[in-house]
C-alpha cells in the first residue's frame, strides 16, 4: 500500500527541488478520466496531465503494449537504427503531409531543435545573425533559448541576458508582422503556437495562418508551428493548423504523442527536412524504443477509437454547456478554444480555483492568471463533461461573488 501524505504536506518532498507550487495531493492510480489520490479521494481529471494523457489512465490496450515493449528493449542508442522510429515517423509524415521527423523527449527539446533549424537555415543562406519572429503571450519552454522566444516577462524574470535574435509581434495582425520585418534581410522564420496554451488559450485565426504561409513563401522564410500542446487530435484535427488548410515547414510535437511516456518530435517539410546533417543535433533518450512504441500505439488507438471525432463532439458539448451555465454572469469575459482545449477567461485572477476544484473532485489548471484551462484526455464522454461543468460553474460564480 502507498503511504498517505503527511499532515503537513509541505514536508512531503523535502529532498525535491522546490520548483512547483504543488497542491496538497499525490495521485496513486487512475482509470479512464478518473484518478485517485493516496488517501483514496477520487477526482475527475479535466487536465489530462496538461494535455498529455491522450488515452486517459490505464488504457486496456496501451498498457499491455508498453509492458510488451519493456520486456523486449527500453533503450538502445541512436548509434543504431531503431525500427520503431521509422514506423512512427512514417505515420507522422502520413498524417501531416510533411517529409521526415527528428525524435527527442520533450516539447522544450522539440522547440529548441526548431530554433536551431531556423538558425542553420539562415546560415546556410549566408545570413550571419538570423532572426526569428515570435509572438506576444507565447510559451515555448524554459531553456534559455525557448525562454527567450516565450512572450511572458514573469517566466523570463531572473534569467537574463536572454538570447538575441527574436522579433516579437501581436497575434492575428498580418500588417504588424509585415511592418516588423519589412526591409530586414536577417529574418529566417516565423514561429508560433496554433493555439497558445500557457498564454491563455489564444488561437491563431485560420485566415491569418493562410496569410503567414503566403508571406513565408514570398520571403523565403520557414513557417514553424508549435503543436506541442494543441496537436495530436486535441482540436479534432491531427494538428490544429490543419483547420486552415496549410502546411508548416517545421512542426514541433510532444505532450499527447505518447499518452504519458516522454516523447517529442520535430516534423519537417521539404524546405527544412535536410537542414540537419550528422553532428548538427542529437539526443540521448530521444527516439528510444519505449517512447516510439508509445507513439505508435497512441496513434493506432486514436484511429481505432475515433478520438478526433470525439474531441469535436465532447469539446463542442462542453463549450456549449459552459456558455449556457455562465451566460450573463458578470466577470466571465470569454469562453474560447477548439475541441478539447478550452479556456474560460475571467476578469479577475482565479488561481485559487485549482485548489477549490480539487477539493470538489475536479482537476484543471489556471494559466495566464485569469484563464481556467481544460485539456482532458480525448476519451472524455459528454456525461463526464457535464459532471465537470456541474462542479466548476458554482465555484466560478462563488469566486466572482467574493471578488465583486
Amino acid at each position: 500500500m502507498t503511504a498517505a501524505l503527511p499532515k503537513h504536506i509541505e514536508a512531503a518532498s523535502p529532498h525535491v527541488m522546490n520548483t512547483y507550487g504543488r497542491l496538497p495531493i499525490a495521485l496513486s492510480h487512475g482509470q479512464g478520466c478518473r484518478v485517485w489520490d493516496v488517501n483514496g479521494k477520487r477526482y475527475l481529471d479535466a487536465l489530462g496531465g496538461i494535455a498529455v494523457n491522450t488515452l486517459g489512465h490505464n488504457h486496456p490496450k496501451l498498457v499491455p503494449a508498453l509492458q510488451d515493449q519493456i520486456s523486449k528493449i527500453i533503450h538502445s542508442s541512436n548509434y543504431y537504427h531503431v525500427p520503431l522510429q521509422e514506423t512512427l515517423a512514417t505515420k507522422l509524415v502520413e498524417l501531416s503531409g510533411l517529409e521526415n521527423v527528428f525524435f527527442c523527449s520533450t516539447g522544450l527539446e522539440a522547440n529548441e531543435a526548431a530554433l536551431k533549424l531556423a538558425r542553420k537555415f539562415g546560415h546556410d543562406k549566408g545570413i550571419e545573425r538570423p532572426e526569428i519572429v515570435v509572438y506576444e503571450h507565447a510559451f515555448h519552454g524554459r531553456s534559455i533559448a525557448t525562454l527567450s522566444a516565450t512572450g511572458n516577462p514573469k517566466v523570463q524574470a531572473g534569467f537574463g541576458p536572454l538570447v538575441e535574435g527574436f522579433i516579437r509581434v501581436p497575434l492575428n495582425d498580418i500588417k504588424a508582422l509585415e511592418a516588423a520585418t519589412t526591409g530586414n534581410p536577417n529574418v529566417v522564420a516565423v514561429f508560433f503556437e496554433a493555439i497558445q496554451g500557457e498564454g491563455g488559450i489564444h488561437s491563431m485565426k485560420d485566415e491569418y495562418l493562410r496569410e503567414v504561409r503566403a508571406l513565408c513563401d514570398k520571403r523565403d522564410w520557414l513557417l514553424m508551428i508549435d503543436e506541442v500542446q494543441c496537436g495530436m487530435g486535441r482540436t479534432g484535427k491531427w494538428f490544429a493548423h490543419q483547420w486552415s488548410g496549410i502546411k508548416p515547414d517545421v512542426m514541433p510535437l510532444a505532450k499527447g504523442l505518447g499518452s504519458g511516456v516522454p516523447i517529442g518530435a520535430v516534423v519537417a517539410g521539404p524546405k527544412a527536412a535536410h537542414i540537419f546533417q550528422p553532428g548538427n543535433h542529437g539526443t540521448t533518450f530521444g527516439g528510444n524504443p519505449l517512447a516510439m512504441r508509445a507513439g505508435v500505439e497512441t496513434i493506432r488507438l486514436m484511429e481505432e477509437e475515433g478520438l478526433l471525432a470525439n474531441a469535436v463532439k465532447v469539446g463542442d458539448h462542453l463549450r456549449a454547456a459552459l456558455a449556457r451555465e455562465l451566460a450573463g454572469v458578470a466577470g466571465v469575459k470569454e469562453i474560447r478554444g477548439r475541441g478539447l482545449m478550452l479556456g474560460i477567461e475571467l476578469t479577475v485572477p482565479c488561481g485559487e480555483l485549482l485548489g477549490r476544484a480539487a477539493e470538489n473532485g475536479l482537476l484543471l489548471s489556471v494559466t495566464a492568471d485569469t484563464v481556467i484551462r481544460m485539456v482532458p484526455s480525448l476519451i472524455m464522454t459528454t456525461a463526464e463533461a457535464d459532471e465537470a461543468v456541474a462542479i466548476l460553474v458554482p465555484l466560478i460564480k462563488q469566486l466572482l461573488k467574493e471578488k465583486a
